[in-house]
């Protein structure tokens, strides 16, 4: 989870690689709508990510084995709707970094919807998780491989 641009696309794959997991891009999950009016350069209302988080948890409960799916989820209450479609437990993995070090990697991508100009509203929307959503949080402000190394430590810590 985590603000656009902060990584969750290229963390999710390779975790879901290290792990033998399933990765989904939850871009894949919006309806054509939310695409559209994103790609226009408007922020979403939370009307129009209900169904999009709805469909995020529901992708999590139809998971066989460990499935991994990126979403920004950036607040408490689409977290715990994601929960609730998911019924069985979720770990949110919270990609977290500067707002100039996203906009950089944001202005370096090509072929993506979201553009950089919405990197604002996604930071004033952000709620950090709490201490009771047991979340990882990790520093995106080191090479990929030490942030996947990260992630899978502290899974692995917490099942043990």
């Amino acid at each position: 989870m985590g603000v656009a641009g902060c990584g969750k696309s290229s963390v999710g794959e390779t975790l879901a690689a290290r792990l033998g997991a399933v990765y989904v891009d939850g871009d894949e999950l919006h309806p054509p709508e939310n695409i559209t009016k994103m790609s226009r350069g408007e922020p979403l209302t939370d009307e129009d990510r209900w169904p999009w988080l709805t469909r995020v948890g529901r992708s999590l409960a139809s998971a066989e084995g460990i499935r991994i799916i990126g979403c920004s989820a950036l607040k408490r209450r689409y977290r715990d709707l994601i929960r609730h479609e998911a019924v069985s437990p979720v770990v949110f993995v919270h990609l977290s970094g500067s707002r100039d070090l996203i906009a950089g990697r944001m202005a370096a991508r090509t072929g993506h919807f979201m553009p950089t100009s919405l990197l604002d509203s996604q930071f004033a929307a952000l709620e950090l998780p709490e201490a009771d959503e047991q979340a990882i949080t990790v520093d995106i402000g080191q090479p990929l491989e030490a942030v996947v190394a990260k992630i899978a430590t502290s899974l692995e810590e917490r099942q043990s």
